[in-house]
């Protein structure tokens, strides 16, 4: 299925019908709301999963959530830094990313995972912008344990800058 329209239903009438009115509370709570997302893991990796998901981000869309998606991409990063022969070292579980990686890192994220996760949902309908968590401060974060490093300002508490989102979710 590329667009929403092509789907072949597979309720009868009564049972559409049954199915929106029970799922109509929950439309009412988000619409208009921002939605953050967090992505990552398997559902990055698996074709059929990464669809499923994408699929549903543009459902959330249509009954007028506002999307942001704030997503990983350790597979990607691992294999980058492999590439270039860096070390990848974790901490309790957390990736340790150099001031030498951190570069890399970037580039992954904004130029490859980024634009392949706009191009997914985009394959449903052209909803979809990628933005940098760095451009206009879109994303505020401390960070918690120096010891990881750079990247774990992310990892950290974070949270969108509200004005900048209200913004991108009215054009």
């Amino acid at each position: 299925m590329k667009y929403a329209r092509d789907a072949k239903p597979s309720l009868n009438s009564d049972q559409t019908a049954q199915l929106l009115f029970e799922a109509l509370p929950w439309i009412k709570s988000l619409t208009g709301r921002t939605v953050v997302i967090k992505y990552g893991g398997a559902a990055m990796v698996d074709a059929k999963l990464r669809s499923d998901v994408m699929s549903d981000i543009l459902l959330l869309k249509i009954i007028g959530a506002r999307i942001v998606i704030v997503h990983g991409g350790g597979a990607a990063i691992n294999e980058a830094l492999k590439h270039y022969d860096l070390p990848v070292e974790f901490k309790d579980g957390q990736r340790v990313t150099t001031p030498e990686a951190m570069e890399i890192v970037r580039e992954v994220l904004v130029g490859k995972v980024n634009q392949e996760l706009v191009a997914a949902i985009n394959q449903h309908g052209n909803v979809a912008v990628g933005v940098s968590g760095s451009d206009a401060g879109t994303i505020v974060a401390e960070q918690l344990d120096p010891g990881l490093g750079r990247a774990r300002y992310l990892a950290a508490h974070r949270r969108p800058n509200g004005q900048f989102e209200e913004q991108r979710a009215d054009e």
